[in-house]
């Protein structure tokens, strides 16, 4: 067994030796493979993913951008001057009055007396129209007016008779009592002297008593009579009146027939043929003031608030300044535009024609010094809320929320958000409402 031992012991220095060797062997392989290739790729693609969170980062806090060639927008100053709170407007010249002309009864046209455009006078018949039902229910209206008439005065008639009858009553009564007053006066005398019998004179007194209450009675009746007439007669007059005014109607509304102009003016819009048939109501045409204009105009409904009556407008002609204010204001809106009627302070200038187109500078308030920016397209696309600043190296425009005023044909008023000699962009912003900032670079310079 110990005779083994020093083998073992040569072996395990052998393998001491041979383990020295491999450690060394080992070490150099590590020196020579410090910077991986695998390794260099990961740290470059760490390194990107990093540079580019870092960019993420910085354009969200910046928000979205967007590079545009500065050549095609307009760029202007803010500057400090006179505001004149004034709107363009175009007004139409037209008749500061217009009758309408309406047909009242419809009917065939069967003469047509002028032509459109042509001057009338109050009255005058413009066409004649025939309509036969209305023909006949007028004849029909008429001989059923006459025919209530006639009993009316029938009635009226009989009344009278009546009355004369119980007067005729009254007087044969009378008499008759006046006679029987002195046949008695003359009975009692005879009776007293023995000469006529008791039995004449108490018939006498009879008769007498008779007719003094017959007396009695008619004139009760007479009275009663005369009150009941005379309420019955007050209603036949009203009757009667108001068959008189029907009959009147009857052949104002024949004579309908005929087309007549209300007023003297000049006829427009009359498009009346023969043989045509017209609606009851129709609209015929106008007729139209020739020598008095007003002006009609359409105005922003933005601008719907600041309008009022008896607001001052102007506009130059021939070199002479002409003013109006507004006499009407239609509340109505249409297409974004409300109407309104102005007429003239003084007299009408001369030329001027129906259907003409005027240019107008309405006054809405008065002038004031206010900081102001050109009025641009840009207005309908933010509102006024807000608007891009050019930096003051030129080569961004900032999105930055401003507060608006009033505007004109020239300029907006600002209230807040912008300084004189600042710079802003004008022109329409409808494709860059979302960008918080634009990167202005001149194309044409660099190619």
């Amino acid at each position: 067994m110990e005779q083994q031992k020093p083998p073992s012991t040569l072996s395990a220095v052998s393998v001491g030796s041979s383990t020295g060797k491999s450690g060394a062997g080992m070490d150099r392989k590590i020196d020579r493979r410090r910077w991986p290739v695998k390794k260099v790729a990961l740290a470059f693609l760490v390194a990107g993913l990093m540079v580019f969170v870092a960019w993420l980062a910085l354009s969200v806090s910046d928000g979205r951008s967007l590079q545009v060639d500065s050549g095609r927008v307009n760029i202007s100053s803010v500057t400090r001057g006179t505001f004149e709170d004034f709107i363009p407007i175009r007004g139409s010249v037209t008749p500061r009055r217009t009758v309408f002309l309406d047909s009242i009864e419809g009917g065939r046209v069967e003469q047509r007396l002028v032509e459109d455009g042509a001057l009338v006078e109050a009255n005058q018949i413009l066409a004649v129209l025939s309509n036969t039902s209305l023909q006949l229910d007028v004849t029909r209206n008429e001989a059923l007016a006459t025919e209530q008439l006639n009993n009316m005065r029938t009635i009226e008639l009989q009344l009278e008779q009546n009355r004369l009858e119980h007067k005729r009553n009254l007087v044969e009564i009378n008499y008759q009592i006046k006679r029987l007053t002195r046949t008695i006066e003359r009975q009692e005398g005879l009776a007293a002297r023995g000469v006529s019998a008791q039995s004449t004179l108490d018939d006498a007194r009879d008769e007498l008593e008779y007719f003094e209450n017959r007396r009695a009675v008619t004139l009760e009746s007479q009275e009663a009579d005369a009150r009941l007439q005379q309420t019955q007669l007050e209603f036949m007059r009203d009757n009667t009146d108001r068959l008189e005014r029907n009959v009147v109607y009857a052949r104002k509304n024949l004579d309908s027939l005929n087309v007549r102009a209300p007023v003297a003016g000049k006829l427009s819009g009359w498009d009346v043929e023969v043989g045509q048939s017209i609606s009851n109501g129709g609209r015929l045409g106008q007729v139209d003031d020739p020598e008095n204009f007003k002006l009609r105009a359409n105005i922003d409904e933005f601008y719907l608030g600041r309008v009022q009556i008896d607001q001052a407008a102007s506009f130059e002609r021939d070199g002479e300044r002409h003013t109006l204010k507004i006499s009407k204001i239609y509340p109505q809106v249409n297409n974004g535009q409300f109407d309104v009627d102005l007429v003239f302070d003084e007299a009408e200038p001369e030329g001027i024609r129906r259907g003409q187109t005027l240019q107008l500078k309405l006054t809405l308030g008065d002038a004031t010094e206010a900081t102001l920016i050109p009025n641009g397209a840009f207005f309908q696309d933010t509102g006024g809320n807000w608007i891009f600043v050019v930096t003051t190296d030129g080569s961004e425009a900032l999105r930055r929320p401003v507060r608006l005023g009033r505007r004109n044909s020239r300029f907006i008023e600002v209230l807040e958000g912008l300084e004189p000699g600042e710079r802003v962009v004008t022109s329409p912003y409808t494709s860059y409402t979302d960008m918080q900032r634009l990167k202005l670079a001149d194309e044409s310079s660099s190619k």
